[in-house]
């Protein structure tokens, strides 16, 4: 049949969005319609398999692009994530051949697949609820980067290409590492930038690659890594976040077309989905193990609770080099689907379930702490500014021009580290975290700024306040005019709306200009 690509982009939004209108992830809606594509007999072909193929090498280069290798080196990473692959393995591969009658090679690979955890559901989640920079949110992601690393190796390994005399190559890329940061610096910020991102992931890291018989995943990755500590990886990742989601659109649907499930199958997925809690519970005791508060374990486990889209691409090579039967795939594809389902609306209320949890999760804490997660001190602050982003320094550095004694917080430790730098008292700590305003001594403050840009963050800071007995006066900033109200009623004193208050400082500072440079009215000259 021709045209078939109008098939698939119809099919995979008309799903993907009623999916979403029920407040679950898009990808199960590219799930279902690979599995309708297929019930109605129409296929894949060449062109999804390389359109699939380009979704996942722009994953691997976005994952190289978070590539920090002080941040991967950490105890609590390097066990959240090889420590649990193992175990995971272990538990799982004799539970699937001896309980469930897997054969020993299914069993490996799907123990395998199912020890990863889904980067993208992880991602979004975290990005959704600003948490990617929190000490937990930082956390999960180092672990999803350990992770997908074994899984590059394992792509590596299970295509089995011989390299060439030429793949020594390779090892000039520190010496390029200069000019491909200059080269970044030179693009601007519109299409050339995305051009370049393509040039490093398609061109020289995934064909480039194979070229010299290397794997195109490899490079892909490695490419991005090259760019990691550059001070526009971020803007790059973020440029090429739409593209990598609408290419990884055409892998979710070749595995849905690769076959329609049977009621047995669909059966195999929902006691694998079984097996989701025995997951998060593994994740939660290391990361005890390692110091970290309960809410940081939990918080991290629950966001580490899926099956991965990973899992997915080293089970289909597994499956093209003859390791697994093809009825394998289509399973693991169901529970990864299922998996997606439930992480949805957990997370979305994962402080929520924690604070419900809290008693019985407190117990199971290590009297060591994590040198991240330590109690505040705010050394007898009477003014403390929560979020220290362009409105937060601003009201920083106005009382403290005032010779008030001033603290900030913020949960993301890159920008605590540039505010101490240039010489304010700014501390790390997550606001939405109860336990903050039960550890800290608010004695001495007397004002309370919430400026984050999280209307929900800052309405949950107010709340916790008040229920941690704070009598001081709590102000919040709003985006919206409806976000005032809603934090007035969480306990706010007062809410500033941005554009009223921007609108009112922009006519303030004209008229002081106004007032040097024009003549009064009854100068002579």
């Amino acid at each position: 049949m021709e045209h078939l690509e109008i098939v698939w982009i119809s099919f995979a939004f008309v799903l993907g969005f009623v999916v979403r209108q029920l407040g679950l992830p898009p990808l199960i809606g590219y799930l279902l319609a690979g599995f309708s594509i297929s019930a109605f007999g129409f296929g894949g072909g060449e062109w999804l398999a390389k359109v699939s193929h380009v979704g996942v090498l722009l994953l691997l280069f976005s994952v190289g692009l978070k590539l920090r290798l002080n941040s991967l080196v950490r105890p609590e990473v390097l066990a959240g994530s090889v420590l649990h692959m193992s175990l995971s393995v272990l538990i799982m591969g004799p539970v699937l051949h001896g309980l469930l009658g897997f054969g020993p090679g299914p069993a490996f690979f799907t123990a395998m697949a199912l020890a990863f955890s889904s980067t993208v559901v992880a991602a979004k989640v975290l990005e959704s609820k600003r948490e990617l920079r929190a000490f937990h949110g930082r956390v999960a992601i180092g672990i999803l980067v350990m992770q997908d690393l074994v899984a590059v190796a394992l792509l590596s390994f299970a295509n089995g290409a011989t390299p060439t005399p030429w793949a020594l190559l390779v090892l000039t890329l520190p010496l390029l590492r200069p000019l491909i940061h200059r080269l970044l610096d030179w693009n601007g910020h519109d299409e050339l930038l995305i051009l370049y991102g393509l040039l490093l992931a398609l061109v020289i890291g995934g064909s480039g690659f194979e070229m010299l018989g290397l794997s195109s995943e490899l490079g892909a990755l490695l490419l991005g890594a090259v760019l990691a500590d550059h001070r526009r990886a971020s803007e790059l990742s973020n440029a090429l976040w739409g593209l990598k989601e609408v290419f990884l659109v055409g892998f979710f649907l070749q595995i849905g077309i690769a076959g329609l499930p049977t009621l047995e199958q669909v059966g195999w997925a929902l006691l694998l989905a079984a097996l989701l809690p025995v997951k998060a519970a593994l994740f939660f005791v290391i990361l005890l193990r390692f110091g970290l508060r309960a809410r940081s374990s939990f918080l991290a486990a629950l966001s580490l609770a899926t099956f991965s889209e990973f899992g997915l691409i080293v089970a289909n090579i597994a499956v093209q080099k003859g390791f697994m039967d093809q009825s394998w795939l289509v399973l693991l594809a169901l529970a990864v689907a299922v998996s997606f389902a439930l992480a949805a609306p957990l997370n979305r209320n994962a402080h929520d379930l924690y604070r419900r949890l809290e008693p019985r999760l407190l117990k199971m804490e290590s009297a060591r702490r994590h040198p991240d997660d330590q109690p505040l001190s705010l050394g007898g602050s009477t003014v403390l500014i929560v979020g220290m982003g362009r409105v937060g320094t601003a009201a920083y550095d106005f009382f403290t021009q005032r010779e008030q004694r001033v603290v900030g917080v913020d949960s993301d430790p890159v920008k605590v580290a540039e505010h101490v730098k240039k010489g304010r008292r700014v501390l790390y700590a997550d606001s939405e975290d109860p336990g903050l305003w039960h550890n800290i001594d608010l004695s001495h403050v007397r004002a309370v700024l919430l400026a984050t840009p999280d209307s929900e963050a800052n309405s949950g800071a107010a709340r916790l306040l008040r229920q941690a007995g704070f009598p001081g006066l709590v102000h919040a900033t709003a985006m919206f005019p409806e976000e005032v109200q809603a934090v007035k009623q969480a306990g706010a004193n007062g809410a500033y709306y941005y554009f009223d208050t921007v609108g009112v400082g922009f006519a303030e500072h004209v008229w002081e200009q106004l007032e040097a440079t024009v003549p009064a009215k009854n100068d002579p000259s």
